[in-house]
This record gives structure tokens, sequence and C-alpha cells, in this order.
């Protein structure tokens, strides 16, 4: 197996859906993976840790909601980026994806075509820095390298926890987060602290983002926490 190949779960209940997804992925040249129930996936991810995982929505036991609730509670596996595969498609239930955590969702039936359009914008969404190490959202660019934060190539001076703040929010441009799972990714999970250490720092990124008219970014998710999502 070629080492920069994409590898990819398949996870659902079908195996003829099973069957079909993998077909066009390899033909596509991506490693792939399947698993018919959320214990076989996890088996799989155990086995092999993929850099996306493709989980069916409604699966007998434990549902792709639940199983994505779990993989975002392991650190092993919360970065991994999931597409739901659904045939739901109201609001709700796209809001209830994207806070348990989900990247995107192909709605049911779907062509390989659209699908691998999907994984192609996910990828690049989750991986979103290039060979310089940049990372481009609306009027911003965060250099990972000289940790410099410019907009329309005039930095913006910010410090150390907002720069690391805003790194996180735009490498997962789109899902929303809660505190605790903020503080997780930022501080690191054995730093102690209070969640409304969170929203002080929300409140200073924000603060230092105005003058590029960039703070509306960094969206309130009423109920839950915060995302980072360009409106422009």
């Amino acid at each position: 197996m070629n080492k920069n190949q994409l590898k990819v779960l398949v996870v659902d209940d079908e195996a003829a859906i099973r069957d079909m997804i993998r077909f066009a992925l390899e033909k596509n040249k991506m490693d792939v993976q399947t698993a018919a129930n959320a214990h076989e996936a996890l088996i799989r991810v155990s086995e092999k840790r993929p850099d996306i995982i493709l989980l069916d929505w409604m699966m007998p036991n434990v549902s792709g909601l639940e199983l994505t609730r779990r993989l975002r509670k392991d650190p092993f596996t919360q970065d991994i980026p999931i597409i739901m595969l659904t045939a739901k498609v109201t609001e709700d239930d796209k809001v209830a994806g994207l806070e348990a955590g989900t990247d995107d969702y192909v709605t049911k039936p779907f062509s390989p075509r659209e699908l691998l359009a999907r994984i192609q914008a996910v990828t690049r969404r989750t991986n979103p820095a290039d060979e310089d190490g940049r990372m481009v959202a609306g009027v911003l660019t965060l250099d990972t390298v000289s940790k410099r934060v410019l907009a329309s190539n005039r930095e913006i001076p910010i410090g150390p926890t907002e720069f690391r703040l805003l790194e996180f929010f735009m490498a997962h441009a789109g899902r929303a987060y809660n505190r605790s799972q903020i503080l997780d990714h930022v501080w690191g999970p054995n730093v102690y602290l209070e969640e409304r250490t969170v929203d002080v720092h929300i409140r200073r990124l924000r603060k230092a983002l105005e003058p590029a008219r960039a703070s509306e970014y960094l969206q309130t998710v009423r109920g839950h926490g915060y995302r980072f999502l360009v409106t422009d």
C-alpha cells in the first residue's frame, strides 16, 4: 500500500452500499476498510486509524450519531473527519449531526462522484495548511511557521493563546464545539481550567479580529459553544 493513500473506513449495515463505496474509492486509489456496525467500526479503527470515516446514520443498536459522539470523546479518534451518510435532511437533523461532531453529510441516494467530491472537500478543510504552513479563511491568513496572523497582508497583533485558539478553529471550520472540547484541544486534556476561560479568550480573539472585520467568523452556538465559519 502506498503510504500516501487516503485511508477510508466505510461503516454501513447494508452490504450493497459498502461494496459500492469500496469499489468507487478503490478505483480512485484509496485504501478502504469496511464495517457493518459500530462494534466492527471500533475494531477497525483500533487496528488501523483511518484518515476519514464514512458513517451511516441509521444503524441498528448503536446509531451513527452515537458512534460519532463516542469517537469525539476518545483522544485517539477525536480529530478523524466524519462524513455522515443519511436519508435525514431536516435542519434539526443537520444541527444534531454537526453538534455531535460530524464534518459533513451526504444524502442517500448519492452518486460516487458526489461522494468523492465531499471526501476531497472535507480532507482539504480538515488539513487546511498549505505546504508552507499557511492556513487561509476569508480575509485571514494564519502562518503556522512564523506564528503570525495576517489580514490583507497586514499583521494582526495576537497573543499566543488566541493564536492557538484561532489555529484550532480554522483547522476545524464549520464544526461546533462546546467549551470542554475547546479546552481539551487548545489547552490540553490534563489542564484543569474553568470553562469560562474559553469565553474570555474568545472575546479577546474577537477583539483582535475586529479591525479586519473578521470577528463575525467566530460564531456563538446557543446552548452549545462556538464554531468558526466564514460567511463572506
